[in-house]
């Protein structure tokens, strides 16, 4: 019976890496148990996305009546501060504490920070929705109060999220790191889809109290989820104690990465592309409500239907970089899927098809998945021995400001556009400069995709 058993446990191992993508970013002092109880913080950080970009910018806009452009700059607020993740990432490397800790404290202040920011949003969205008429509260508390939490909510989820990949980077072996930081990544896509569906069949029957709730849960849930991962995870090293001396100072490891091959052409693909791949984010839940009058829980199952499209394109992208495919390719290859799917978009309102709108979301996704899975990959290959959490760091700062730059602006020209046309042509322009944005991307990555040095296999 024990052979049996023991044959059986060993052809269930041996499926894994076959059929589950990353399942081979386990190793004997990190088993895959291990790896994904660490992998709730990505968890907690999709709900918050799909929380911030999805449900909630939609009820503002349509539900609540407010501005695209506020809403907007109230996404946006939290990842214009993206920069500061290549600093939490260094700081992180360097922190001194009598505890010996040096991710536990940034993961633990960035999960506080999240739990804050959902746990005063309800009083604020009470507010903005003008609940009971007696209230004599001027419209802009409301407004300053939905901005001051989702800057909350976003500077928390940055902090977990660095210092979150630094401390799974940290506990991988160098040869299996790469593999981590993607399985990070799915999680955080599976996080995505599983919220996005909860969130639909919570909201299917919707109003104000019904929110509140499901925003408080959500508050609860992400310091539960993030506790856990953090359970005795990150050793403690007595190295770590205040008064041990820092190799670098920031300004120097910085220099450092900067004197790799065409860094600042690498940086602004990675600006161009994200910007491309996320100015509509706040606006294709509204575009289905608004324009293809789509229910508060079909709108909200669409951030499901994109994270699926992104998990796909990881999955792909990883199975084709193991291989020793190139990075840089595999990122245009992205860019070129955005392209019609940005057309199926802009055709879903003439069309009046809400079966086109969602096959051009999946695309967006699929797109977005291969782009963002390239463009880490070459910087982790590309980075300076000692520096791939600084250039983790980097990646994200610029793939976080470009996101917010790109939903700021893409509020501001539907509106613009709208208010002297239509609604329907204010959408279109907004997805018109996310496929001019997707040519440049390839024209920016072309020397990339000649002169990029294709990855050695791997000796396992």
């Amino acid at each position: 019976m024990n052979k049996t058993n023991t044959s059986w446990t060993q052809s269930l191992a041996n499926l894994g890496p076959r059929f589950l993508p990353f399942a081979d970013a386990a190793s004997e002092d990190l088993p895959l148990s291990r790896l994904l109880r660490l992998s709730l913080f990505q968890i907690s950080v999709g709900m918050a996305m799909v929380m911030l970009v999805g449900t909630l910018n939609r009820v503002m806009i349509v539900e609540l009546k407010v501005s695209a452009t506020l809403v907007s700059f109230m996404v946006a607020l939290p990842l214009l501060i993206a920069p500061l993740r290549a600093l939490i990432g260094f700081r992180s490397d360097n922190h001194r504490s009598q505890l010996g800790w040096r991710r536990v404290p940034y993961i633990w202040m960035g999960s506080l920070l999240q739990f804050g920011g959902f746990s005063i949003m309800p009083f604020a969205l009470l507010v903005l929705a003008g609940a009971g008429q007696s209230s004599q509260a001027p419209a802009w508390v409301g407004q300053v109060g939905a901005a001051g939490a989702f800057l909350l909510v976003g500077l928390g989820m940055h902090t977990v999220q660095t210092a979150g990949l630094a401390l799974a980077t940290d506990l991988a072996p160098p040869e299996r790191q790469p593999q981590v930081v993607g399985l990070m990544y799915v999680m955080q896509l599976i996080g995505m889809i599983g919220s996005a569906l909860m969130l639909g069949y919570l909201l299917h029957d919707y109003s104000p109290g019904q929110l509140i709730r499901v925003v408080q849960a959500v508050a609860v849930t992400t310091l539960v989820l993030n506790v856990i991962a953090l359970w005795k995870q990150e050793p403690r090293s007595r190295l770590r104690k205040p008064g041990t001396p820092i190799e670098h100072t920031f300004a120097q490891a910085w220099q450092l990465f900067c004197q790799g091959p065409n860094t600042v052409r690498r940086l602004l693909a990675v600006g161009l592309g994200t910007m491309a791949f996320t100015m509509e984010d706040v606006l294709l839940e509204p575009y289905g409500g608004e324009i293809l009058h789509m229910s508060v829980s079909s709108t909200t199952l669409l951030s499901a239907t994109l994270a699926l499209g992104g998990l796909l394109g990881f999955a792909w992208a990883s199975r084709v970089l193991g291989r020793g495919g190139d990075a840089y390719r595999m990122s245009g290859w992205g860019a070129w899927i955005g392209l019609p799917a940005f057309v199926a978009v802009i055709g879903a309102a003439p069309l009046a098809s809400p079966t086109v709108f969602v096959l051009g979301i999946f695309l967006i996704g699929l797109g977005g998945g291969l782009f963002a899975h390239g463009t880490l990959t070459a910087s982790m290959q590309l980075a300076p021995p000692g520096q791939v959490g600084l250039a983790m760091g980097a990646w994200g700062a610029v793939q976080a400001t470009a996101a917010g730059v790109g939903m700021a602006i893409g509020g501001i020209v539907r509106d613009a556009v709208a208010m002297v046309s239509s609604p329907v042509m204010g959408y279109s322009a907004v997805y018109l400069i996310e496929i001019v944005l997707l040519a440049l991307t390839l024209w920016a990555m072309g020397p990339l995709m000649r002169s990029a040095v294709r990855p050695q296999p791997n000796s396992a």
